[in-house]
């Protein structure tokens, strides 16, 4: 946990955060709300890549007009990006329904 390298104040953040050190139900309970909100806290950050960055460059943040013509930027980056989520998401959808213990220990 990299709240805990926090000097001074780690051991605390910890406690704080998680509830304690114990594996129980208070401790179980914020891990699992972290687990479910996660994706959704991605999912939005996603939305808001693509709203802000996509529409005006990553070499002009705040879309200040130059007054060329250019070729537009925004429907690659974001096709390329579509591509690249199938993909993982192909990926991870082939590993959890074609092989499941890839990733884990068989003995568990």
């Amino acid at each position: 946990n990299l709240m805990s390298t926090v000097p001074y104040l780690g051991s605390d953040l910890v406690q704080w955060v998680w509830g304690g050190f114990a594996v129980s139900g208070v401790t179980l309970t914020r891990f699992f709300t972290f687990h479910f909100v996660l994706p959704f806290i991605l999912a939005g950050l996603v939305g808001v890549h693509i709203m802000f960055l996509h529409e005006s460059g990553s070499n002009n943040p705040l879309g200040v007009s130059c007054g060329q013509d250019k070729i537009p930027f925004h429907p690659y980056f974001i096709t390329k990006d579509i591509m690249g989520v199938m993909a993982v998401g192909g990926l991870l959808m082939w590993v959890c329904l074609f092989n499941p213990d890839m990733l884990g220990d068989p003995e568990n």
